[in-house]
């Protein structure tokens, strides 16, 4: 343990976020399990934003599976009993796999973005190896960025209990990477997708476009990404501003620091809320795959009339 950095009990969290993890798992793996199938679906005619989506779901798979682990920690009141090792492994696969969620849906909206004002620009015709390629680079550099994260142990004891964890408040230190990290691309990818909405907005207010077709589904697919985006990833990265405040005001006791710790782990669950929900970005974003599941009641239909 960090002598310099405060632990807290905090039984509030110990009561509230079991059943709302579990809940966020549970809705989340059956909600990407329907996702991967419209993606296998759509096979046959994938596009590179098809590409981005699997991605974006494979994360999402992966934050979820961290999410039980997270669940199973908080049940147990924080007192993480699997050692050291697969301690540094679940905060570091579940930065990696948040990170790429974050970057991998702004790279959605981007693509959207292009398409809708820009029909014309070479972005729009990237083949579906080449969003294959941009992915896998992609993977690599979050992978790599993320690293820092492996060589130090993340341990530290309270009363009887081991507790896990990657974001902490140490007022004599200077920011962590990690901070620095996450808040910079949870604000850098509200802004890209932020902009991209206002910019369909305007064109389509100013170009007189038919917003009931195509490209009116596109807006708002974006506007309820960019909702949806502020709800989950906004408080969470904004509480870690307001501890960096306190941090400059040379606060020595840990009770400064206590609220604003405790917002800051309830909130953070949001994000994984976001996890659990983009399926539902992927029925908004494809065109065809609104009639997914017209057809799939329809054949179901069919076989039930053929069994009687």
């Amino acid at each position: 343990m960090n002598s310099s950095c405060c632990i807290f009990e905090e039984p509030i969290m110990d009561v509230v976020l079991p059943p709302v993890l579990l809940v966020e798992f549970i809705c989340g793996i059956i909600g990407n399990c329907i996702g991967l199938w419209m993606i296998y679906k759509e096979m046959k005619s994938w596009k590179p934003n098809s590409v981005y989506m699997l991605s974006l779901t494979l994360a999402d798979f992966v934050v979820l599976l961290c999410v039980l682990l997270r669940a199973d920690y908080y049940i147990r009141q924080r007192n993480w009993i699997y050692g050291d090792i697969p301690c540094r492994l679940m905060l570091y696969i579940i930065a990696v796999a948040r990170a790429a969620a974050m970057i991998f849906l702004s790279l959605i909206a981007l693509t959207r973005y292009y398409r809708i004002l820009f029909p014309f620009h070479k972005v729009n015709n990237i083949t579906v190896k080449q969003a294959a390629y941009i992915c896998s680079t992609l993977w690599v550099c979050i992978f790599i960025l993320h690293s820092y994260i492996l060589p130090n142990p993340h341990f530290f004891y309270l009363n009887n209990a081991i507790q896990c964890e990657s974001f902490t408040v140490c007022p004599h230190a200077s920011i962590a990477w990690q901070d620095v990290f996450y808040v910079s691309l949870s604000f850098l990818s509200l802004l890209t997708i932020s902009y991209c909405t206002v910019r369909i907005a305007f064109h389509l207010k100013y170009n007189a476009i038919d917003t009931n077709g195509k490209v009116g589904r596109a807006m708002r697919f974006l506007t309820f990404i960019a909702t949806v985006f502020n709800v989950c990833y906004l408080p969470g990265a904004s509480v870690r501003v307001g501890i960096w405040v306190l941090k400059t005001m040379n606060y020595e006791d840990c009770m400064h620091f206590r609220l604003s710790n405790l917002a800051f782990f309830l909130t953070i669950c949001l994000t994984y809320f976001y996890s659990a929900i983009n399926p539902v970005l992927y029925y908004f974003s494809s065109p065809s795959s609104h009639k997914l599941f017209p057809c799939l009641c329809k054949d179901s239909t069919y076989k039930e009339s053929e069994a009687q």
